[in-house]
């Protein structure tokens, strides 16, 4: 399952060249905050997402693997993990999120397989 937390999933209803910054972002439990960056690149594919006041305005890193569904009409992006899988992932690392596989392999492991 690891192996493609870093691709979007058909499922999901991904448009290549869409642009997600300011889409609001869901977990499973409730609102998250904001896509600050994201990235469609095959293998490598993300989104930090910007907390807000949820949690101290901290940023995260969200594989595209954790994203059941996009709505484009309502902008919102609907993730298959709780408020709580999100909070206890690992630190969001500038230097790292880009290219460093095992920074990525950390994420992976943590989100493992989706809820249902």
């Amino acid at each position: 399952m690891t192996d493609r937390m870093w691709h979007y999933s058909e499922a999901a209803g991904h448009q290549p060249g869409t642009d997600l910054v300011g889409f609001d972002v869901e977990a499973i439990d409730g609102r998250i905050g904001k896509v600050d960056k994201h990235s469609d690149e095959a293998g490598a594919a993300y989104l930090v997402v910007d907390t807000g006041v949820w949690i101290f305005g901290r940023h995260v890193l969200l594989p595209a693997g954790t994203i059941s569904s996009i709505d484009l009409g309502k902008t919102t992006i609907y993730l298959s993990r709780t408020k709580d899988d999100i909070k206890n992932a690992p630190e969001f690392d500038m230097d790292k999120h880009i290219g460093d596989d095992d920074y990525h392999q950390k994420l992976a492991g943590h989100y493992g397989a989706p809820h249902s």
